[in-house]
């Protein structure tokens, strides 16, 4: 069982898996590059779909890549858990990988295959799996004297909805809530659909003081059965604090899968 993070567009970051708990150090020869970031799928029953992503390294010296599949989870702090082990209603057994190795020279590229075959009695829903690129481990000296095994990695999610799967979202709270150092609106908005969805759209909001904003949702997964925690981000061309007088009312459209919505809120801390 692995963890590494989500950015804030919901896309796997690279990443140092570490053996010893409570040691921070980064692995100094692990440059490889991946495309697409991750990838959303549509299947239908008993059809294969090929893909490719395309690995580069960025290293001045060869490298040498070890590739694999991986189920995963999503908490609520936007940390993705990966696991080697299939999991409850893994679909993992549905996906053939071109090979486990990739031997790279400095500055190339390849493009590497994969497959997804949804049975032919496959439900309607969402299969769901990670690529994982991993480089071989390797000793990290730590500030404190003792070396430890790391092994750097990239993790690309995969998304293959297959037949009628689509997600339900509805917006069941709004909320102010602390986000970094600035108290910022939130919504928590719940999946009752079975396939993940994406908020998306552009929303004004005018605060106490009538001073105005442009709001956006962060682009989290909301995965199937759950409720998560979205914020609406301010956009703005600089990075400086924002100062929001609340309450603040907040209006427009929000967008997933096929569908937009009128939005209005209103909120307080």
């Amino acid at each position: 069982m692995n963890r590494t993070i989500f950015s804030k567009h919901g896309i796997a970051l690279s990443v140092v898996s570490i053996t010893f708990a409570n040691v921070h150090v980064q692995a100094q020869n692990f440059a490889a590059l991946v495309s697409p970031p991750r990838f959303e799928l549509r299947a239908k029953p008993g059809e294969k779909i090929r893909e490719v992503m395309e690995i580069s390294n960025a290293d001045a010296r060869a490298a040498k890549w070890h590739v694999r599949t991986a189920d995963w989870t999503f908490d609520k702090n936007a940390n993705v858990t990966f696991y080697d082990a299939l999991q409850p209603g893994s679909c993992r057994p549905w996906v053939a990988i071109e090979k486990k190795d990739v031997l790279l020279p400095s500055g190339a590229k390849y493009r590497y295959r994969f497959e997804v075959t949804p049975p032919a009695d496959a439900p309607d829903g969402e299969c769901r799996f990670a690529m994982l690129i991993e480089g071989d481990e390797m000793a990290v000296q730590t500030p404190s004297g003792p070396a430890v095994p790391v092994v750097g990695r990239i993790g690309v999610i995969v998304y293959v909805t297959v037949g009628k799967g689509k997600p339900e979202l509805e917006i069941v709270r709004n909320e102010v809530a602390k986000v970094g150092n600035e108290m910022m609106p939130v919504l928590m908005v719940k999946n009752t659909g079975n396939a993940h969805g994406r908020l998306s759209g552009f929303l004004s909001g005018t605060d106490a003081s009538g001073k105005q904003f442009e709001f956006a949702p962060a682009t989290f997964p909301i995965l199937p059965g759950e409720t998560r925690s979205i914020t609406l981000t301010v956009n703005q061309d600089k990075e400086m604090p924002v100062k929001i007088a609340y309450p603040l009312t907040i209006r427009g459209n929000l967008e997933w899968a096929d569908k937009t919505v009128a939005f209005e809120h209103r909120f307080a801390p």
